[in-house]
């Protein structure tokens, strides 16, 4: 019976949650099927259940720990001693490099969490507008200081994690610029378009 092969320290268990990432934005998590990822994978169906519980085990785990990386991220920038548009570029800069990075486990977290179930899926939806109003009251907290223009903060965050989102056309473009090009990009016109000058 042929085994997981397992590649730059990665367990058995974080191969098959990498390859289901990937399976997961590919054919959406509904269509793709157990038979699929034990194929991505190159093992028996059967042997998976070794590892992982179900299709929704891995679901959970990939939204969580994205989710995770993020709260972690604005705890880190909230409790730095630095003004709201240094807390504004660190966040959009982390969001960019996770979007780069770590596409396919952003992606689906970002997409496919609705087909989580609760309590997970009202835990999940509870973090995300959680992280959006800690992010609009960084923004808030700058306008108040004069550092940001008078702007609709919550409209800003959506805005601003909308136009990241669509980093997804730069994975699929033939021709397109350096990672460090897109990253400068966008920080120019996210930040650039928030300072009050």
């Amino acid at each position: 019976m042929a085994r997981i092969k397992t590649e730059n320290n990665l367990t058995r268990k974080e191969v098959i949650v990498s390859k289901a990432a990937t399976l997961f934005r590919e054919k959406g998590f509904k269509a793709a099927s157990m038979r699929d990822l034990a194929e991505a994978v190159g093992v028996e169906a059967a042997s998976l259940y070794n590892h992982i519980k179900s299709k929704t085990e891995i679901l959970h785990e990939l939204c969580f720990s994205v989710a995770n990386r993020f709260l972690h991220k604005i705890d880190e920038v909230e409790a730095e001693q630095s003004g709201s548009v240094a807390k504004i570029e660190k966040l959009l800069r982390f969001h960019i490099n996770e979007m780069i990075h770590h596409y396919e486990e952003v992606y689906v977290s970002d997409r496919e969490w609705k087909h989580l179930s609760d309590p997970y899926l009202s835990n999940f939806q509870n973090q995300r507008r959680i992280y959006r109003k800690r992010f609009a009251a960084i923004i808030e907290t700058g306008i108040y200081k004069n550092e940001i223009k008078k702007i609709d903060a919550p409209t800003a965050v959506l805005i601003m994690l909308h136009a990241i989102s669509g980093i997804e056309s730069w994975h699929r473009s033939t021709q397109k610029i350096t990672a460090e090009e897109l990253e400068e990009n966008m920080i120019s016109i996210l930040v650039g378009g928030l300072v009050n000058r």
